[in-house]
This record gives structure tokens, sequence and C-alpha cells, in this order.
């Protein structure tokens, strides 16, 4: 297990992100957002697209977890769907790579263990493997993966009739796997995260509860009536 891992061990990992329309997908917020959840107790941190990574490297130490989404037409697979998305992750300075682990299919038909193989003999990064089933998590662990997240549990097909955070699928990883499990998705408070490390989760990814200001707004407006 390398020492970026060992880092994470049963710690905070924030998922600094925004969406692109949003005036906080911009590096100098998303590493402001980094260094502050860092100077506060977060182990690590999640960041998406090589520009806002090199950003938040020349401001925090801790580990990255780094990712390139990237929507290609004709595959649902959009979290680093290709290794040379993961090769500028590393490029930018993340020390962990996250990727897609889903069965779905790939562009250009490269597939799971292809891209871990590289990712570990090319890049000399850690996988954290971002999936929705159990039968897809022991698939990337069977490929290589160093670690494993819930990440993508209630957002494919073959979940989303799934009410997050993905306890069961926690659970199921933890039993059946040797790799660390990172609890990730629908995290939306501290009692939450406490449960996910109660259920022997290696650490905790909180995203939206903590950067997620756009979503945060929108669910608050929604729920509150401004009329008169």
């Amino acid at each position: 297990m390398t020492n970026s891992i060992k880092q994470l061990h049963r710690g905070l990992i924030v998922s600094c992100q925004a969406p692109v329309d949003s005036p906080l997908h911009e590096p100098v917020v998303i590493a402001a957002m980094a260094e502050a959840a860092v100077n506060n107790g977060a182990v690590g941190v999640r960041i998406d697209t090589p520009n806002h990574i090199i950003a938040v490297r020349e401001k925090v130490k801790v580990p990255i977890i780094g990712l390139w989404k990237q929507v290609i037409a004709g595959y649902d697979v959009y979290i680093t769907p290709k290794f040379h998305h993961a090769a500028a992750v590393a490029e930018a300075g993340a020390d962990i790579i996250a990727i897609d682990a889903t069965t779905r299919n790939r562009p250009d038909d490269e597939t799971v263990v292809d891209i871990i193989a590289r990712i570990h003999q090319e890049l000399g990064k850690p996988v954290m493997a971002d999936v929705d089933t159990i039968a897809a998590a022991e698939a990337a662990a069977d490929a290589g993966a160093d670690i494993v997240g819930t990440t993508l549990y209630g957002y494919t097909n073959a979940t989303k009739h799934l009410s997050l955070p993905g306890w069961e699928l926690l659970s199921q990883i933890v039993e059946k796997l040797d790799i660390p499990a990172i609890c990730e998705g629908g995290i939306s408070s501290p009692q939450m995260a406490r449960k996910a490390l109660d259920l022997q989760a290696y650490a905790v990814v909180v995203g939206t509860a903590i950067t997620g200001i756009d979503l945060q707004v929108k669910a608050y407006k929604s729920v509150l009536s401004f009329e008169s």
C-alpha cells in the first residue's frame, strides 16, 4: 500500500468541485476550497480536471485523488474515461488516479484492466476504482485497483433506483474484498460520515455537503416559499 493511501486511513477526503457553469469553477477558487479543507483537518482532496489539480497542488501537501470528467458521445463512462486522461491527471500532480470502473463500455475499446495496468506501469500511480455494484468492485479488485469507492452507486442505469448513501454496497465491499473501501456519495452530515467509518470504510469522501454551494442553494430554494 502506498503512503498516499495510508495517509487517508479513517479520515475525511473533501471533494472540491463545481459545475462548469458556476463562478466557482475557477482554479483559484477550487484551490482555496482545498486549502480551507486541509487547514481544518481533511486528510485528502478529490479534484477534477488537470488545471484545477495543478492549482490545488500548489496549495496543499495532502494526497490528491485526481480525475478528469469527460463526456464522450455514445458512452456513459465519464470519470477519467481513457488512459490519456489519466496521464494528464498524473502529470498535473495527482497522487491517486480515480477512474470509472463500472462494467459499462469505454471509448476506443479500452478496458478497466488495461487502464489500471497502464496507470501502474506507465504512470506509477495507485488507482481508485469508482464503482456502482459489488460485481464492478470485485472486477476492479481483480484488475489491480488499489482502492475502491462507492462513488457511482445510484448514478448508473443499474443502480439509479437505489437511494444514497450506498451502505449496502460499502458493507459488501468491506466483507468481500481485501482492498480499502472508500465511502463516497450522499454523505450529508458528520453523523453519516461516522456511520461509514463504523461500517469499516477506510475513509470518507464528502463533496456537495461541504463545497457544493450551487447545489446546496438550489436545494434550499426548492423547499422555501418566497411568496408574501
